[in-house]
């Protein structure tokens, strides 16, 4: 072993892991007396979320300290700690000491330029999903990104900078400048050039991983479906935050809660899918996902549809309406949501629906069956069939 590749190896070991899982959980105890002093905390569930994806690198790079992905993730979740942190900072600096604190034009800089590194680093998980190993061709690809990535993070890094210097700074509540640098000339021509490639880039990242699941293993096609299912429902989530961050209704309040929540998925489904734990739940969890979400929407459909009906057109007291719709939507939930998961069941998790039917056929046949060699061989041929085993035996005890 070289030296090179022994240095390595030490680094890329589980002590590192957890000394940097350690480092993000401390960043995230600081962002409370950072932002208390402003008592603004609205940036504040971003890192429980930011801890999430540490922990999962912590977990993946402990497992498989040659695996890329837990130490992208866990570089994420430190620089994106170690961000929020900044930005609390500055505004505690600049709004409330005048800029007499020290590091504080630090902190501005990388309140106003670091969001770049999530943003950048961060569809590297999709290409090296799930193992980091890239073919020649996409190695070519990674670097070519690299550069461009690399160019972009310098630029809005020196425009910061350069809007800083020979002037005072203002910072706005997130701690970034309150005057966004606009430089003009072949700097920024150059600049717009390579952001443009960059969509380009990630379009081809999940080109990647879709090509690879119509030649992919069972096991690896289950681990797409865990980072589908997870980045779906991260997006529905971060669209939900947005859409319901601006009302102050407690139904709106409640669904950005939940919304917030859908943020874990991505980096809990990672981490299922790189360990290979329990693959095979996502057939299951994705026909109950859907099977909820139908049954939820239709539910609300029935309570909204009842109240207008029995308030506008009945003319019935609104509170004797919202009792009997909520009557009404709770006796329906069972029997709806037994047929929706029928049919979910059916489209969806196909394996499940025919093992039912089969278990459900042979036990109607069980019944009206005397002969105990029929059943035996009934018996056998239905767990064939079910399940797919090996071998199959039936052992019968023989009483006097």
């Amino acid at each position: 072993m070289t030296e090179v590749t022994a240095r390595r190896f030490r680094l890329a070991s589980a002590m590192t892991a957890v000394i940097l899982g350690a480092l993000t959980l401390m960043l995230a105890v600081l962002y409370v007396p950072l932002a208390w002093p402003a008592r603004d905390f609205s940036d504040g569930w971003q890192v429980p979320l930011f801890v999430a994806v540490c922990l999962t690198g912590v977990v993946v790079a402990r497992r498989q300290p040659g695996n890329p992905i837990g130490w992208i993730l866990i570089g994420l979740g430190v620089f994106a700690t170690f961000y929020t942190d900044a930005g609390r900072y500055a505004v505690f600096d600049y709004h409330f000491h005048r800029g007499d604190l020290p590091f504080g034009p630090a902190a501005v800089l990388v309140a106003s330029g670091l969001w770049t590194f999530v943003f950048l680093v961060l569809p590297l998980v999709i290409l090296l999903f799930p193992d980091g190993r890239l073919p020649r061709r996409w190695r070519i690809v990674l670097w070519a990104y690299l550069a461009a990535a690399a160019l972009v993070a310098a630029y809005f890094a020196g425009s910061n900078a350069w809007a800083m210097s020979g002037q005072p700074v203002s910072v706005d509540g997130a701690g970034q400048l309150s005057k966004q640098p606009n430089p003009s000339g072949v700097l920024v021509a150059a600049a717009v050039a390579v952001v443009v490639t960059l969509p380009v880039f990630w379009l081809s990242f999940v080109a990647r991983q879709v090509l690879s699941w119509r030649r992919a293993a069972d096991e690896r096609k289950l681990q797409l479906k865990w980072l589908m299912g997870g980045s779906v429902i991260t997006v529905l989530g971060l669209a939900g935050m947005v859409g319901f961050g601006s009302s102050s209704s407690p139904v709106a309040l409640t669904l950005e809660i939940v919304s917030v929540c859908a943020g874990f998925a991505l980096p809990a489904a990672i981490g299922v899918a790189i360990l290979r734990y329990r693959l095979y739940e996502i057939d299951r969890i994705i026909s109950r996902t859907v099977a909820y979400a139908i049954v939820t929407g239709l539910l609300v459909g029935v309570y909204a549809g009842l109240v207008l009906l029995i308030t506008q057109v009945f003319r019935f007291h609104s509170t004797v309406a919202v009792a009997a719709a909520t009557l009404a939507a709770a006796g329906l939930f069972n029997p709806v949501r037994r047929r929706v998961q029928l049919q979910v069941d059916r489209r969806f998790n196909r394996s499940r629906y025919d093992t039912d039917e089969m278990v459900a056929a042979f036990a109607a046949r069980l019944k009206d069956a005397v002969d105990l060699d029929s059943v035996r061989d009934d018996l056998a041929g239905v767990v064939q069939k079910a399940l797919e085993p090996a071998h199959v035996s039936v052992w019968i005890s023989q009483r006097d």
